[in-house]
């Protein structure tokens, strides 16, 4: 199993956390971003990580995990930052290793990565069905944040990513973390070379592109048991909220506790 980690991107909204250091280096209730998502992964067997770094870059090396950088991340997004672990991918396939992918800004339970680990699909993405909470938390309108995921009866994503006009528009939410099975590798990295691609693409558009053009993507629903660290505001309530032992309560983190850790 090989395992790329997106972190290329400043974290402009964590300043002044990110002024001296990349956003999955932020500390979340005593470790980093990083660590706690590297531990999640180890508890499931997977040790074999690249980084994909951009943004004080210098600060990841040495870590234990390939370094790949995204020269141009000022002016990039997610997929761009992805094509830059091109050889990683590919290396993956020739070796018939599956490939996950996930975001440096998530932190999240083991039996969340196993669940995706179970999946048989080419591509497979975790869905948070129990989404509101933790959204209702992070801003006053959930609905003007998030976006729409729609499936089809047997399970499939039909659509993602869009503005949603209500909440009968989103059946879950898109985690960033996601797996490719390593017979579809190859597939997908030749489809987004065929596309002309907005630098800006994000991760989104790039699987709803793969869905209209005939991919079927597996959801993979879970509930709770994860945290997207997007700005201050995020970090300050997950941290007063760790301090009482009620992010616990809300999201179902095992570690997420004031005795603990």
């Amino acid at each position: 199993m090989k395992l790329i980690i997106l972190a290329a991107g400043q974290g402009t909204r964590l300043r002044p956390m990110t002024d001296d250091r990349p956003k999955c280096l932020v500390p979340l209730a005593g470790k980093t971003l990083l660590d706690r998502q590297l531990a999640a992964w180890r508890a499931c067997g997977v040790t074999d990580v690249a980084v994909v770094t951009g943004y004080r870059a210098e600060m990841l090396a040495g870590r234990g995990v390939h370094c790949c950088r995204n020269e141009h991340y000022e002016r990039t997004n997610m997929v761009a930052s992805l094509f830059c672990a091109d050889a990683e991918m590919r290396e993956a396939a020739d070796r018939g290793q599956d490939l996950l992918i996930g975001y440096g800004d998530v932190v999240f339970e083991p039996r969340i990565a196993r669940n995706l680990l179970a999946a048989s699909d080419p591509i497979a993405v975790l869905v948070d069905s129990g989404w509101r909470g933790l959204w209702k938390l992070r801003m006053d309108d959930p609905l003007r944040d998030a976006e729409t995921l729609k499936l089809t009866p047997d399970g499939y994503i039909r659509e993602l990513g869009l503005k949603p006009s209500s909440y009968a528009d989103i059946e879950g939410q898109y985690m960033g973390l996601l797996k490719v099975r390593a017979d579809a590798i190859t597939a997908m990295c030749d489809a987004y070379r065929r596309l002309r691609c907005d630098p800006n693409l994000y991760m989104t558009a790039f699987l709803q592109h793969l869905i209209d053009t005939g991919w079927r993507v597996r959801a993979v629903p879970v509930e709770h048991g994860w945290l997207e660290v997007d700005s201050l505001d995020d970090l300050h309530r997950y941290e007063a909220m760790w301090m009482t032992g009620d992010l616990r309560a809300l999201c179902d983190l095992e570690w997420a506790n004031v005795h603990r850790d």
